[in-house]
């Protein structure tokens, strides 16, 4: 029987508290998704100062770089490059914009996080940040 890893709801926390601990210290606003290795919210939170549609926007960034195990910024941009309209894939959740970063454990992804209200770059910053503190986390 094969034994792979999974994002537990714990795990799902020190992704988003360590975003939503930066974003609290440098005063800014945003949407935060954490999703399963399928897409499906696991944690979320918007702080202070976050747009509106920065929620269902951070979900979907997270959803997309989960289901096609990559940053949504690089389906983005294979999809200009190859001129393939992302409503092709047959989903609306999929997102274009960077923000959706897969969350890894043991060389698999397990899940991905989503930050969307500010710029793109920040928004990707901090997603990558997440990451990174799960990676802590585990130990890897």
């Amino acid at each position: 029987m094969n034994e792979t890893p999974t994002l537990g709801h714990e795990d799902a926390l020190v992704v988003l508290h360590a975003i939503r601990a930066e974003l609290e210290r440098t005063n800014r606003g945003a949407a935060v998704a954490v999703v399963d290795e399928h897409g499906e919210l696991m944690a979320f939170v918007r702080t202070d100062g976050c747009r509106l549609p920065s929620i269902t926007i951070a979900m979907n960034k997270a959803y997309t770089a989960a289901r096609e195990q990559t940053e949504s910024k690089n389906i983005g941009a294979a999809s200009e490059r190859e001129g393939f309209p992302m409503t092709n894939f047959g989903d609306l959740r999929y997102v274009s914009w960077g923000g959706g970063v897969p969350l890894t454990a043991s060389g698999r992804v397990v899940g991905a996080v989503g930050v969307s209200s500010l710029p793109e770059a920040e928004d990707m910053e901090l997603a990558r940040m997440g990451a990174a503190a799960l990676e802590d986390h585990l130990g890897t």
